[in-house]
């Protein structure tokens, strides 16, 4: 599922040409699959469009994109030269197929909630609060750290599984299950910024957002102690909470999400295989 590629890109389009050296070269490095996260270096004067998004450039050259659970079997990449030379590059994405998970024994109420006013308004508000953080498209690549694992413990969900909840079929699982005892630390998988740090949300329990540069994010879900606040700048390894059993729950679990902007990932292709982990 993970390969690397290494890319003289005038030596496609142009073979006839002199190559230029480093500044037509184009490195992708990542997992090319439905849920899949590519890191890029380019000449940073480039400019980089995915499927007709300009992307973030660092002063390194690095960028990002990645590709959503239902993402089509096909994807382009436009590089421009500081010189002018296009580069176009189609990725083929491997597409999956999902297992079904059933979970059963919720409070009713929290598969289906009531239809009373201020609990609708307290769910906007929230929607409202993690859209914003995940629209953020912060400079500063922390992604470049590493991944590690943000908790320990046996993987109880996978990511794209369809979830039907006490019967009823709802929105696809949108992360990795770490089930483990309450009180176990929470670390950050990578270097960022804390740009959400919200207790008592309804479905989600007490959550925090990390931001790792270039619209990339990982959510943190059901904690029981939340050890960060907003604006706070993070190191890999840094405890940011602890595993709890808040919100949408029948036991205590980390529900770990990945974002790039509105599009899911799946976390569990940036960090060690661990059995189970990958669905």
């Amino acid at each position: 599922m993970k390969r690397h590629f290494l890319l003289i890109a005038i030596a496609f389009l142009l073979p006839h040409a002199a190559l230029a050296g480093s500044d037509r070269e184009l490195t992708l490095d990542g997992n090319f699959i439905q849920g899949g996260l590519v890191i890029g270096r380019v000449d940073p004067k480039a400019t980089v469009d995915f499927d007709g998004k300009e992307l973030r450039i660092s002063p390194n050259g690095d960028f990002l994109f990645g590709f959503g659970r239902n993402a089509p079997p096909k994807a382009k990449l436009t590089v421009r030269m500081p010189d002018g030379y296009v580069h176009v590059q189609e990725i083929d994405v491997v597409q999956r197929e999902y297992k079904v998970q059933r979970i059963d024994g919720l409070p009713p109420k929290k598969v289906t909630p009531p239809a009373d006013p201020d609990l609708m308004a307290k769910l906007k508000e929230e929607r409202r609060k993690t859209k914003l953080a995940r629209g953020l498209d912060l400079p500063e690549p922390g992604f470049l750290s590493g991944w590690i694992w943000p908790a320990e413990g046996r993987i109880s969900g996978v990511f794209g599984s369809q979830r039907i909840l006490n019967g009823t079929p709802k929105n696809p699982h949108s992360g990795v299950d770490v089930a483990a005892p309450e009180g176990d630390p929470i670390i950050a998988p990578a270097d960022g910024k804390i740009v959400l740090a919200e207790p008592n949300m309804y479905f989600n329990g007490s959550m925090v957002f990390i931001d790792h540069g270039h619209g990339l994010k990982t959510a943190y879900l059901h904690m029981s102690k939340i050890d960060v606040k907003v604006g706070q700048l993070v190191k890999q390894g840094e405890k940011i909470g602890e595993i709890g059993q808040t919100g949408r729950v029948t036991g205590p679990h980390l529900h770990w999400m990945m974002y790039w902007f509105n599009v899911k990932l799946n976390p569990a292709w940036v960090v060690p295989e661990r059995p189970g982990s990958r669905g």
